[in-house]
């Protein structure tokens, strides 16, 4: 072959070689060009989700309810996920409805705090949109606390229950009460009780039994008490319960058998309330132990009928003024035979409570916070259970009603 023909084909294969790389490129084709293929849409088309992602409240927004504003929603898709977290990482825990287009948290939000939210849904195609925003919750103006009862690491009797005293009037309880845990090791059934509008006790059916370990764990921040007024409490206390000591005090023989797990280990005279005074019967339960306090009858609805200064050995056991104390200034003849007290359960004593051998200073010295003194005998009404630490003196089925 000539030089020329030789040309001529390695033209004409250059030729149809540039004509199959162009058929392969597919200029008037289906592909990736973002011209129409065999389903008659384009690649920016097809990759766009029909998913729309809603977030209440909105990005950037300040002051923010704690309860029932964030919301997190997809129109023309379902969820695949949600990641909410404050400032400092820590996720809030939530649930997709059952219809998958919502999602909302499993509690409130805390006061003063900012949020971040990533959600992303996915259309009936799979197709994913996102959305991203941060916002902040309010800072309050008021708030509340709740001031607990027994103290953090303390021991106390089988008859102690929990109980929170609010500084304010609590018109929204069952958020408060939610936010608030009491568990016992071992374990067993405890319930709430509300006594007006600021305080609640907790407590199981029964006494407690001795080594129990219970814990109180508050978490009242962002909570609204009352309208427009937030709790601000985070923290967890516990206490241990002792051995068991019940005392019962017998109005009208004038004695008080003590108990000490299940066993008598003392009787001890007393005296109690006098005819028109009459000492409450009922479960009562030591609140407050004072070496030595002040009683002046005035405080209590007996102006002028006494006041003495230097009562030894006295143990709170309602909020109206009931305890079990010292005496001194009866005849030691009076205890075991009269009843003399203003209302109170009375021990033999000396001034100033410095002789240990009496019968005042033994029963101060093996009594703690908690331990129960039950009356009886006594021409007076039961106690009333919110008069002092004294919810036992209300059925089970009351309590937690």
């Amino acid at each position: 072959m000539t030089a020329r023909g030789r040309r001529g084909l390695s033209a004409l294969l250059l030729g149809a070689l540039l004509t199959l790389v162009a058929a392969c490129g597919g200029g008037g084709g289906s592909g990736h060009d973002g011209k129409k293929g065999e389903d008659g849409k384009g690649a920016a088309e097809r990759k766009a989700s029909q998913a729309v992602v809603t977030i209440a409240p909105k990005n950037g927004a300040k002051g923010v309810d704690t309860s029932g504003t964030l919301k997190v929603t997809s129109a023309k898709g379902r969820l695949a996920s949600v990641k909410v977290e404050d400032s400092k990482g820590r996720p809030i825990a939530g649930k997709v409805g059952k219809d998958g287009r919502s999602w909302r948290p499993d509690d409130r939000l805390r006061a003063d705090t900012t949020y971040t939210v990533d959600a992303v849904a996915k259309d009936a195609a799979g197709r994913t949109a996102a959305k991203h925003t941060t916002f902040a919750t309010l800072r309050p103006k008021e708030t509340f606390v709740g001031v607990y009862t027994p103290e953090d690491g303390s021991t106390v009797g089988v008859g102690m229950p929990v109980s929170l005293r609010f500084n304010r009037g609590i018109t929204h309880p069952g958020a408060v009460e939610k936010g608030i845990k009491v568990s016992a090791s071992p374990s067993v059934p405890i319930e709430g009780h509300w006594f007006g509008n600021d305080r609640l006790d907790f407590r199981p059916q029964k006494y407690w039994k001795p080594g129990t370990k219970v814990t109180v764990s508050m978490d009242l921040d962002g909570v609204e008490g009352r309208p427009g007024v937030y709790g601000e409490q985070k923290r967890s206390v516990s206490f241990t319960i002792g051995r068991s000591q019940i005392s019962v005090v017998d109005a009208k023989s004038k004695k008080m058998t003590v108990k000490r797990d299940g066993k008598t280990i003392k009787s001890l005279p007393i005296t109690s309330g006098a005819p028109g005074h009459e000492t409450y019967n009922g479960m009562m339960v030591i609140s407050e132990k004072h070496p030595v306090t002040r009683m002046d009858g005035a405080t209590v609805g007996f102006d002028g009928e006494y006041d003495i200064k230097d009562v030894p050995h006295a143990m709170r056991l309602s909020d109206s003024g009931t305890f079990i104390h010292g005496n001194y200034w009866a005849g030691r003849a009076t205890f075991g035979s009269a009843n003399v007290s203003h209302g109170c359960v009375g021990l033999f004593d000396q001034r100033g409570g410095g002789d240990s051998s009496t019968a005042a200073s033994w029963f101060f010295r093996k009594s703690i916070l908690g331990d129960v003194v039950i009356v009886k005998n006594s021409h007076d009404e039961t106690i009333q259970p919110g008069n002092g630490l004294n919810g036992w003196n209300m059925s089970w089925n009351k309590w937690k009603a």
